[in-house]
């Protein structure tokens, strides 16, 4: 099965439920919408953009439930919007209800929730609608200059930071009998599971994308976790695109390959199946140990691979995979007159500043 093609250019959010969550653990309370917010014509360009921007390029995934969707409440529940629209309030509603019941953790932040209603994704061949569910669990404070009895004031305000939305996911109205498509990212990273699993009841879909991604991020990890490269950053990067070019220009994975070419040590391997069993476990699908590589999920995972020098003079340096090829590039030192440990850097020209 290969990736969806999914398209936003006609997409337009429309209506909207909202919510604050809080955490039951600190009797912190759950308010809810009363009812549907219709977004303006004149908004929707603007608020469309910025809720659906998390979700390009992100691998899909479906509602799970051990013995029947039919006893899947998320999937009931937008089913019961994409049948009808009118339901969206009722089932919003629900669908904070749910999230709040589910937010008993200590460390699960409150936060502002927003359910909206997209009409015109493309996917495929077709275009459906879509339930764009947003959680911010971080205030950012605004400035603004105003008008005010002919002179300019400034105002300031507290509210939602579109570029830091914590957690999100997508149901689009595909796949309706066997757990829609959903698209769904957590920042937290760690702590996804409970956004990822416990909330919204999804299971990966195993593809050649999703596992040609699983895969060059556990072996990115793998040799960084290597003794003799784990406590440098320039023999982390090596290691890194050494691992990452094994993927590049292959076309099918096999694990027994990987090892031996890859991770070469027993020791390399039995961590590697470890932390394979690990993912199983908390993702909920099978890795396959062999499968067909998808070349554009390598293209994105060179990309964000980078070691990171971290200086206590306040100094960070960022070393991507291509940089090692390049050796003599990077030179470490002491300097004896100032008692201080020194990294000097070689380069032709300076190519962007930021």
């Amino acid at each position: 099965m290969s990736s969806l093609r999914i398209r936003f250019p006609s997409a337009a959010v429309t209506q909207l439920v909202l919510a604050k969550i809080g955490n039951p653990q600190r009797d912190e309370p759950l308010q809810v919408s009363r009812e549907v917010l219709r977004v303006a014509d004149e908004d929707r360009d603007l608020l469309t953009a910025l809720f659906l921007k998390p979700f390009r390029n992100l691998l899909p995934h479906r509602f799970h439930h051990t013995t029947s969707l039919e006893s899947h409440e998320m999937n009931a529940l937008a089913k019961g919007i994409f049948n009808d629209p009118a339901a969206l309030l009722d089932n919003g509603c629900a669908i904070a209800r749910r999230l709040y019941a589910k937010s008993q953790h200590p460390n699960i932040k409150s936060g502002d929730l927003c359910i909206g209603l997209v009409e015109g994704v493309g996917i495929e061949s077709e275009t459906v609608k879509a339930i764009c569910i947003l959680k911010s669990e971080t205030v950012a404070p605004f400035l603004s200059i105003a008008s005010e009895d002919g002179d300019l004031t400034l105002r300031t305000a507290q509210g939602i930071n579109p570029e830091k939305i914590d957690k999100g996911c997508l149901i689009l109205n595909h796949w309706q009998n066997t757990g829609f498509c959903v698209l769904t990212f957590d920042r937290a990273g760690s702590e996804s599971r409970f956004w990822v699993r416990e909330f919204l009841g999804l299971q990966a879909i195993p593809d050649s994308a999703f596992l040609t991604q699983t895969y060059t991020e556990m072996a990115v990890a793998a040799v960084r976790n290597q003794p003799d490269v784990a406590n440098a950053p320039e023999d982390t990067a090596r290691a890194s695109r050494e691992a990452l070019s094994w993927f590049d220009g292959r076309e099918d994975f096999d694990m027994s390959d990987f090892e031996s070419e890859v991770l070469k040590t027993p020791e390399a391997v039995a961590s590697f199946e470890e932390a394979r069993q690990r993912f199983e476990a908390d993702a909920g699908v099978p890795l396959q140990r062999s499968f067909a590589i998808a070349p554009k999920e390598v293209k994105k995972a060179s990309k964000r691979v980078a070691a990171v020098l971290k200086l206590d003079s306040g100094i960070e340096i960022h070393l991507k995979p291509e940089s090692t090829e390049s050796p003599d590039s990077i030179e470490r030192g002491y300097d004896e007159e100032k008692g201080m440990n020194f990294i000097k850097v070689y380069f032709n020209e300076i190519t962007d500043i930021r």
